[in-house]
């Protein structure tokens, strides 16, 4: 069985999208392909991977309450591509936002379930996760946290020739069980999926999120997302960015 994965996101790197792909490849056997999808040049080379799988899963975030609009174009030819080759695929989505609430990605799953219909394709459900950036950070935080153990058993190897240093791992263990628990619903759902994916069955829409108080979850999203503003211009654009002149500037 070949399973093609593909990653919507425009980022090109440390995307959500692309960590939750990542997740659900560990529960489905078979062939796996994992392909990019931010451009139209990339739709010939993903469809000609199309052409011999069995099943498709889409990786992508939440934008405006429904699919990316490039995406869309590519169901667009997707559609044609498939009915032109009597193609019977399953397709299943991994659908993440912002939001805590996992429920919004209900559009965006209506969207993939009336393009099923439409091209002659099995529906095979999906999982919408709720506090999609603030897991990935975890999964980031997480390799930071294994490049840490490593320093701290350079470190302790050269002073004490110790390669256990007890503290440093009790640190790791207790930081891995937190960021473990964040992700479980995720980890749950997608280990279900998984196993519809191999059956080539329907899964049906599951939603999950980051396991933590909404009332918590509401702090860090708004101080995060402060910070990024201020680094990418965005609370400060209209008073610090450089202007093009005006009509009026220029006479």
């Amino acid at each position: 069985m070949k399973t093609v994965f593909i990653n919507c996101s425009p980022k090109k790197s440390f995307c959500a999208s692309a960590y939750f792909l990542f997740l659900q490849r560990l529960f489905v056997g078979g062939r796996k392909v994992t392909e990019k999808l931010r451009t139209p040049a990339d739709h010939d080379r993903i469809l000609k991977e199309l052409s011999d799988a069995q099943a498709v899963v889409f990786g992508l975030p939440l934008y405006v309450d429904g699919i990316p609009s490039h995406v869309l174009r590519f169901l667009e030819k997707m559609e044609s591509y498939c009915r032109e080759n009597d193609l019977h695929l399953a397709v299943y989505c991994v659908a993440n936002n912002g939001f805590i609430e996992g429920k919004q990605n209900e559009p965006l799953m209506q969207g993939f379930q009336h393009f099923c219909s439409r091209a002659g394709l099995t529906w095979g459900g999906g999982v919408g996760i709720g506090g999609g950036v603030m897991l990935n950070v975890t999964r980031i935080l997480f390799l930071v946290d294994i490049g840490l153990l490593a320093l701290n058993t350079l470190l302790s190897v050269a002073n004490t020739g110790n390669f256990f240093p007890r503290d440093a791992w009790i640190s790791f263990g207790e930081n891995a069980a937190l960021l473990l628990y964040f992700n479980l619903g995720v980890l749950v759902y997608l280990a279900r999926m998984g196993g519809f994916i191999r059956k080539g069955a329907c899964a049906g829409k599951k939603y999950t999120r980051i396991l933590i108080p909404s009332f918590v979850f509401i702090l860090f999203a708004d101080i995060f997302f402060i910070i990024i503003s201020l680094f990418e211009g965005g609370l400060f654009q209209g008073w610090l960015s450089k202007k093009a002149p005006t009509e009026a500037g220029r006479s």
